[in-house]
């Protein structure tokens, strides 16, 4: 402490003192986020896939050796097992405690009404059961509209594809479906098979003409046919049919016609693929 003298007295100076610094030992908390549920609360109506609609349909409820009904769950992975318990709030075997009430899942005339309180079974049945979208499907007339249009306009886009495809495509892609009887046809029962085939798989139709090996398989079959090359008992080899020379080897496992298409595009088997196309015409 400092002093100054003034008229004999002795005066104190004063002398700053620097406050002290208090840190904030409270860390603020993170509040985790809550995960909210997406389920929507309302009624669901589910129909049977299908023309058909019989009285009654009952779906397996409970998981069996015949008719297991399991869900893999990404988070834990593992299987889970599932059952419709009536008294439960969970569709999971493993969330249910106590004694449980099983329930039946039985279709009527094709539909099957579940109030929004059913909240389990309708988790089971819109979520998790191994059935559905193969034999039922919730009936939401959004999505129901967009399938049937998304399917309307395969079968248009594949009707007009077959119209205007030429005989011998045609041909081809006829013989996937009746084999050899196909050469039996003529050109307006084949055209006639080809736009049926169309309508009533549109999508395989539709993949087919896409398929440059279907055509050359075509050929290699009519090539066969006709005796211009010949393929052994054994299915392994492919000769030719005037001088049996050997063409190529049948890779092991593989369709003989699948496997002589892809070697119709080779540089030995291009050579032979026109040779025999020139004969066939």
């Amino acid at each position: 402490m400092t002093k100054n003298k003034t008229e004999g007295l002795a005066i104190e100076k004063p002398v700053a003192v620097k406050a002290p610094v208090i840190e904030n030992l409270a860390q603020p908390i993170k509040a985790k986020p809550v995960k909210k549920d997406s389920w929507e609360i309302k009624d669901r109506t589910y129909i049977l896939k299908g023309d058909k609609e019989p009285l009654t349909l009952t779906i397996p409820s409970k998981h069996t050796r015949r008719h297991p009904l399991l869900w893999f769950d990404p988070n834990q992975k593992e299987q889970r097992e599932l059952r419709y318990a009536t008294n439960m709030n969970s569709p999971f075997v493993d969330e249910q405690k106590g004694e449980v009430t099983m329930g039946h899942i039985t279709f009527r005339d094709g539909t099957l009404s579940i109030p929004k309180q059913n909240i389990a079974l309708q988790k089971l049945l819109s979520l998790y059961h191994p059935m559905r979208d193969r034999k039922y499907l919730e009936y939401v007339p959004k999505q129901i509209a967009a399938d049937e249009l998304e399917t309307l306009e395969h079968e248009l886009e594949a009707l007009n594809a077959a119209r205007a495809m030429e005989i011998g495509q045609a041909e081809a892609i006829v013989r996937v479906e009746l084999g050899n009887a196909v050469d039996s046809l003529s050109s307006k029962e084949v055209k006639r098979d080809l736009m049926l085939f169309a309508k009533r798989n549109p999508l395989l139709f539709l993949n087919l003409a896409a398929d440059e090996n279907v055509g050359l398989r075509n050929v290699g079959i009519k090539a066969c046919d006709q005796g211009l090359i010949r393929l052994s008992q054994d299915q392994r080899a492919f000769h030719w049919g005037s001088n049996d020379r050997k063409l190529m080897m049948v890779p092991f496992d593989e369709n003989p016609y699948v496997a002589l298409a892809t070697w119709f595009k080779t540089d030995d088997g291009v050579e032979v693929y026109k040779s025999v196309e020139k004969q066939l015409q």
